[in-house]
């Protein structure tokens, strides 16, 4: 089978798991959008997702990302690109100019190195607040104990570009009382979007509300070895 072929097959295999979980939870399907996951993985093999009909894609690195996505927008004007992994303040700018959605806003420092790359680049990107559920001191994230206060000052600053909140939950715990706690704080403060669910889990996020699952593996497979 080529690569093309199992992502193609993957993608229908997802998006019906993504159907019967929503339909579980007396949910409309289309309202939970797909982000593959592509880091590490090559161009081929997003080239392969799109063609297989699959336009949202999320990246951790930004060099990883400006070097596989520019190139393929004038091919498919419908992609979206996501950064989601922790961004450094030195990244802003070039996150700010490639992103559809930056999912990991999560401090001050942030906040401000994406206003100065917004004012600079002449475009913002869409925001989720990213929150650390777990308090997990190696991870990114704003900590449960600030995260009202940052994500009542983000919307503030940055309006309707803030859209809603990312988690990722501590890999050795039960997801769900995460996911319930971040859907919950995304309804208290209006957001709409709540990114939550990878591969292994994706079907529980659904359950408590996600609008957006990140799944990567399960589409393009292991993580190649040199990553």
């Amino acid at each position: 089978m080529s690569t093309s072929t199992s992502i193609a097959d993957a993608l229908t295999g997802i998006h019906a798991r993504i159907a019967t979980s929503a339909r579980a939870a007396g949910r409309d399907p289309s309202t939970i959008e797909l982000v593959a996951v592509s880091k590490f993985h090559p161009q081929a093999s997003v080239i392969a997702a799109l063609e297989a009909g699959q336009r949202i894609f999320g990246e951790n690195r930004v060099q990883e990302a400006a070097a596989k996505f520019p190139g393929l927008r004038e091919r498919w004007p419908g992609l979206r690109l996501h950064i989601i992994g922790g961004l450094q303040t030195n990244k802003a700018l070039d996150a700010v100019r490639i992103a559809d959605m930056i999912e990991s806003l999560d401090r001050p420092s942030l906040s401000d190195a994406i206003a100065r790359a917004g004012e600079k680049a002449g475009r913002l990107p869409d925001l989720l607040v990213q929150v650390n559920t777990g308090d997990e001191t190696q991870k990114s994230g704003v900590r449960l104990e600030e995260a009202d206060a940052f994500i009542t000052s983000s919307t503030t600053r940055f309006g309707k570009s803030v859209r809603g909140l990312m988690c990722i939950p501590p890999h050795d715990q039960d997801p769900t009382p995460h996911f319930r706690l971040l859907a919950d704080m995304a309804a208290r403060h209006g957001l709409p979007v709540v990114s939550m669910g990878m591969s292994a889990d994706f079907e529980r996020a659904i359950a408590c509300g996600a609008t957006l699952v990140r799944v990567g593996s399960a589409i393009f497979g292991a993580r190649p070895a040199h990553a």
